[in-house]
């Protein structure tokens, strides 16, 4: 069966490419950076093979690079992923705390929240 290369996939595999290149890595090394196998990295970054959310993550991490930047070819000024780090520890009860925190901060900041 053959695999079906998106464009999508295709660009993403070209800026993972390009960043693993700019870090004089070689696949084996980016690969095993990101927790991948070597052979998975490869099909990813000829575009052949999607990689899931976690591990676009642990990529981007190991790489340096925020995950918008290998999705969109955009930079980020915030690397939500990097924010998630600090957020999966917290409880049920300190992550409500911290949305009300977020909630107060942003209606300060003169945003309108909708309770959507």
């Amino acid at each position: 069966m053959a695999k079906d290369r998106t464009l999508l996939s295709v660009e993403m595999g070209a800026r993972i490419a390009e960043r693993r290149k700019q870090l004089g890595w070689t696949q084996e090394q980016a690969a095993e950076a990101s927790g991948l196998s070597w052979q998975f990295f490869a099909c990813v970054e000829r575009g052949i093979k999607n990689i899931r959310a976690e591990s676009l993550l642990n990529l981007s991490r190991a790489m340096n690079v925020s995950a918008d930047y290998i999705l969109t070819g955009k930079e980020s000024k915030v690397d939500y992923g990097y924010l998630l780090k600090y957020i999966e520890p917290l409880s049920e009860m300190q992550l409500n705390c911290l949305e009300e925190i977020l909630k107060n901060y942003l209606l300060g900041c003169g945003y309108q929240l909708s309770d959507s």
